[in-house]
């Protein structure tokens, strides 16, 4: 069996923070529930955060603690939403809120017939309609919002506007200029910022010692700089080295632990299936990355480029410059919402076929076979 990992087992409690900003700004309102904006760079605690906040919010936060990951819904097709056992209760037959939405013909409209927006909106209120199980409110966290279309924002909007007494609305984001100026201006900000590698080295030694690990000053510090401001991945890379170190957190050990935590490998690995015109392949390692890792459709695009950059002997600086270029449509793709799949997919094709903008010719449909050109 797995060990349980430390990023759950040493969740932070509101006064750990290592952001004295966010920590100082939670506390002052822990009295007075409003809603929040919680923005900041990937990987430096912003779930974490929130789960904290509301920790001492709520006297049974387990209960009161909603969480949804857009990307749940946007990077899902109507049919992965319906059935996804958290959601299927809401989605299956018709309803009197399902008679809402009619056709043309007269009929009404049933819940297997709307579109992703009215789906998400329906659950929404379900969520925000329940009492809470302890205290006045509840909290709903939308976590990864940067993927919310606008009309998904507006509905929202209307959401929060209803049910503003008994729920609370926690918005996780890595791009606050994305959200509607309603959204914002309902919606107080917490800003937090990548930590220190001083805060970092401390978070690790920190749990170090909870657990009873011996720790190599040089190796903590190792982890700390290559992290980079993303305390996630130092706090997997310095379990990952304890393991390998036989409960110590060697140099050794942690440089072998940051070559297996990263993921520059997959990533290498997707462009060189791009490259070959493997374009299913490089679907696939991408779906993975998506579905099971956490990535967004944006931080997948950003690793790839870094990826690249690392080989221009191998890509060659011609091809990495068009891949630029080709990002950039991408990435105001992914960030309009869709699926980040075929948005990534659609980028990859066009790289391969030697495109340098991205049009419907390079579009790979979802059947398409291994091996099959562009």
């Amino acid at each position: 069996m797995q060990a349980p990992l430390w990023i759950e087992r040493h969740a932070p409690a509101l006064a750990e923070l290592p952001q004295a900003g966010a920590r100082d700004r939670l506390t002052r309102i822990v009295d007075e529930p409003m809603n929040l904006i919680i923005q900041g760079p990937p990987g430096v605690g912003k779930t974490a955060a929130v789960r904290a906040f509301t920790r001492e919010v709520h006297s049974d936060p387990d209960a009161d603690l909603i969480e949804i990951n857009v990307a749940d819904f946007f990077n899902r097709s109507k049919k992965q939403i319906r059935e996804d056992p958290r959601f299927e209760r809401f989605l299956q037959g018709q309803t009197a809120f399902s008679k809402q939405y009619r056709r043309g013909d007269g009929r009404n409209k049933y819940k297997r017939d709307w579109s992703k927006r009215d789906m998400i909106s329906h659950v929404m209120q379900e969520l925000a309609s329940y009492q809470p199980a302890s205290g006045n409110y509840k909290t709903v966290l939308l976590d990864n919002a940067e993927t919310i279309r606008e009309d998904f924002q507006q509905a929202l909007r209307r959401v929060m506007e209803r049910y503003h007494e008994s729920t609370q609305f926690v918005i996780a984001t890595r791009q606050p200029t994305t959200l509607i100026p309603p959204i914002r201006s309902r919606s107080f900000p917490v800003p937090i910022r990548a930590p220190t590698a001083d805060e970092i080295e401390s978070v690790i030694t920190n749990i170090a010692a909870a657990e009873d690990v011996e720790t190599d000053e040089m190796a903590v510090t190792l982890i700390a700089s290559k992290a980079d401001g993303d305390l996630r991945y130092a706090i997997l890379a310095a379990q990952h080295a304890a393991t390998e170190g036989d409960g110590a957190i060697t140099t050794d050990a942690a440089q072998e632990a940051l070559a297996d935590v990263g993921y520059e490998d997959t990533f290498q690995e997707i462009l060189d299936d791009a490259a070959a015109q493997e374009i299913d392949d490089a679907r696939d390692q991408i779906t993975t990355l998506l579905d099971d890792e956490g990535f967004s459709g944006q931080e997948l695009l950003r690793e790839l480029l870094s990826v690249a950059n690392t080989y221009p002997e191998t890509y060659g600086n011609t091809n990495i410059i068009r891949l630029h270029r080709l990002a950039g449509a991408a990435d105001r793709d992914l960030a309009e919402g869709g699926e980040d799949r075929l948005h990534l997919t659609h980028l990859l094709a066009a790289w391969a076929s030697g495109q340098s903008t991205l049009d419907e010719t390079a579009e790979i449909s979802e059947t398409q076979t291994s091996g099959k050109r562009a």
